[in-house]
């Protein structure tokens, strides 16, 4: 899009550079796995299934002042993949879908009753693989330019919704990285009762650095995914190796229905 273009028009300011390096974002910018049998990032199984989330920047009042936030989904409990995670909106493509973008807001309105009339999208970040459901995922980055009131519409498929402040996620007392019982360790948000992590917490966490919007925190901070609460071990964004300083040795409880609080059980940030 170019600066004339009438789909950036009314944005907020803090809007533009993200919109710059998302539009030079590479695959190695949120994940170094690859597909089985890919010659190079980017590059997935033929029989891979398309899918899309929605991750939908909105403006709101946050401690007096204007702010952006991010609209973020839970898991119910009962589903067979990531049951209980927080997550963006999205999910499968169907034969009627145009785009990814169709894909994301045909998705969030069955989800959330979100009305896709009240959403500009914007730009897609590359596609990432995710082994655990073999999907291939396009984020479809978009501007929430008239937010409304949005619900779970199937209790067995979305436990909660929220909208996820930037400067709550960016707060380096929120940050952490965990630890899968695979061995896999990646970045984490405790935020507004939510724990994020995997494949979400890796999006959002390369989107702060590319708004720009990004604090210094302790990455020292490491803590264990009871393995009640795990699914196989994510191809999240961004993943890192397993190093750091073991977990607490008593996790918290992280069961779907149970609010979910880790940051009490770490030392605080200097």
């Amino acid at each position: 899009m170019s600066a004339a273009d009438p789909a950036l028009a009314g944005l907020p300011a803090w809007w533009q550079p993200l919109l710059d390096r998302v539009r030079a974002a590479r695959v190695e910018d949120f994940t170094r796995r690859r597909a089985p049998g890919a010659g190079a990032p980017g590059q997935f199984p033929p029989d891979a299934r398309e899918s899309a989330v929605l991750v939908l920047l909105a403006e709101a009042d946050y401690d007096g002042g204007r702010s952006p936030d991010v609209l973020v989904l839970q898991r119910a409990a009962t589903l067979r993949y990531h049951a209980g995670q927080p997550a963006f909106p999205g999910g499968a493509a169907e034969p009627g879908d145009g785009s990814a973008a169709d894909t994301a807001l045909r998705e969030a309105w069955e989800e959330v009753g979100l009305d896709r009339a009240s959403v500009t999208v914007l730009a897609e970040l590359p596609k990432l693989w995710i082994s655990v459901s073999e999907f291939v995922v396009t984020p479809v980055l978009a501007w929430w330019h008239a937010p409304h009131e949005v619900h779970p519409r199937d209790p067995g498929e979305v436990a909660r919704v929220a909208r996820l402040p930037i400067p709550e996620l960016v707060d380096p007392r929120n940050r952490m990285r965990v630890r899968h019982p695979s061995g896999w360790i990646g970045p984490a948000f405790q935020v507004r009762g939510m724990l994020v992590w995997g494949f979400t917490a890796g999006v959002i966490a390369g989107l702060l650095e590319m708004g720009g919007w990004a604090r210094p925190w302790p990455q020292d901070r490491v803590v264990d995914l009871p393995p009640s609460g795990a699914d196989p071990a994510p191809d999240a964004a961004a993943d890192t190796p397993a190093s750091g300083p073991p977990g607490h040795p008593d996790p918290p409880d992280t069961r779907p229905d149970a609010p979910v609080d880790i940051i009490s059980r770490l030392p605080p940030v200097p």
